[in-house]
């Protein structure tokens, strides 16, 4: 039996739009610096789908039948959403028929951030090279088991580590378009046994996909808990040991994320390496938050592997 976990607590945090960290990982990113961080790097707009869908979110007399027949308009956005929703690890009692039906259980929050999620992968996997196939495989695993392990702890919100885990990486295969070695660079950055993955990318190319991954998820108007924790996503075990109690949201998307990327293997996949040295390195943290063991670890996965999410 897994030990008792700490829960969600909402930070209340809803902002959008591209802004400067308020309170940043490693130091503040003025505009200018910003301006080379993305240089050469072309931030995927959101399909005109989701812009329509955020105006009229924001209109004081909406009601949720008008947002259920927008979305419905997009014959091809919808059934994604549908396939995404009707998966196993959102654990629906019987099958979402509609998008209205989904709006019913789900709730009109955590429907966009799922069609934000699917809508991203879409939109940059449309872009992406033929090379980063095992890298979209790795990310939809990841999403479906974070959303997994969200539901198995009963911790915070299964569809927001669903959107986590689509997202987290997605500023690697965007800076594959603008340098021609990145993806030997990432490769390299996850065999580091000494480094973590993003510290070496900041020494190879003055950048990183993590806070690349922050100004697309800005951009795409998600969460700001959300946000920050895409930019933190490879410095964990800092933010989580960490005494400030407003950053609850973020910290459990946090250790789920790591527990999903760990399980999943995307050192593997993205780095070919056999071992995840980050895990090894600076994972602790993570368990100690979630209140685990190495066996509870052990134990989780393997009910992710009964449940077919997790290969051996």
């Amino acid at each position: 039996m897994l030990s008792s976990r700490l829960k969600l607590v909402s930070d209340g945090s809803n902002e959008s739009g591209i802004e400067m960290m308020e309170q940043p990982l490693e130091k503040s990113l003025e505009e200018a610096e910003v301006e080379v961080v993305l240089r050469g790097i072309r931030i995927p707009p959101q399909p005109q789908i989701l812009v329509d869908l955020h105006m009229q979110m924001a209109m004081p007399d909406f009601s949720l039948a008008d947002i259920a027949e927008l979305i419905s308009r997009d014959v091809g956005l919808s059934g994604l959403v549908m396939k995404a929703v009707n998966s196993p690890v959102f654990g629906m009692s019987r099958t979402v028929s509609s998008i209205d039906h989904a709006i019913g259980l789900l709730g009109l929050n955590s429907l966009v951030n799922i069609i934000n999620a699917v809508s991203l992968q879409q939109t940059i996997a449309d872009q992406s090279a033929k090379t980063l196939n095992a890298f979209w495989d790795n990310a939809s695993d990841v999403a479906v088991t974070s959303a997994a392990i969200s539901r198995r702890l009963d911790l915070g919100s299964a569809e927001e580590a669903y959107t986590l885990g689509l997202f987290h990486n997605c500023g690697i295969p965007l800076l594959a378009q603008k340098h021609d070695d990145y993806l030997n660079t990432i490769g390299q950055a996850y065999q580091m046994t000494d480094q973590r993955v993003t510290d070496f990318e900041n020494q190879m190319i003055n950048s990183n996909h993590a806070v690349v991954g922050y100004y697309v998820a800005r951009s795409w108007k998600l969460p700001l808990y959300l946000c920050e924790a895409i930019a933190e996503h490879h410095k964990a075990d800092l933010s989580l040991q960490s005494d400030e109690i407003s950053q609850a949201n973020k910290k459990n998307l946090l250790a789920i994320l790591k527990l999903a990327t760990h399980l999943c293997a995307t050192y593997r996949v993205i780095g070919s390496s056999g071992v995840d040295h980050e895990f090894e390195n600076y994972g602790q943290p993570v368990l100690e938050y979630l209140g685990m063991s190495q066996i509870d670890l052990a134990d989780l996965r393997d009910d992710l592997i009964d449940m077919g999410l997790v290969t051996l």
